[in-house]
């Protein structure tokens, strides 16, 4: 992968509960793959000043989706990058909506 990220993780593991209750499945966003997303603070899409950077998706069959993540070069950008540099934020979380659910099955 050529381009820097500041920093990488799992958006989502298969067949983990979430706090919520519901199970992502490992393909639940298999239809995100290859996709760039806005990186957002709290899932606030509405508020400009809530977006930190970009995220590229990218799909791993059996285990999930992967983020590769870039902070801007904003105020809020650099805020959020040195509270993950220095371990302060530690969890990501990614944006469902047009959730189709079958019990706890996401």
């Amino acid at each position: 992968m050529e381009k820097k990220f500041d920093f990488s993780g799992w958006a989502t593991k298969a067949n983990l509960k979430c706090s919520d209750g519901r199970i992502i499945t490992e393909a639940a966003f298999k239809h995100c793959d290859g996709m760039t997303v806005p990186l957002v603070w709290g899932h606030q899409h509405n508020d400009p000043q809530r977006v930190l950077g970009h995220a590229l998706l990218e799909y791993r069959p059996n285990e999930g989706m992967y983020t590769y993540a870039k902070f801007n070069d904003t105020e809020q950008g650099q805020n959020a990058k040195i509270l993950v540099e220095h371990g302060d934020v530690v969890a990501l979380s990614i944006y469902a909506n047009q959730l189709r659910q079958n019990g706890p099955n996401v």
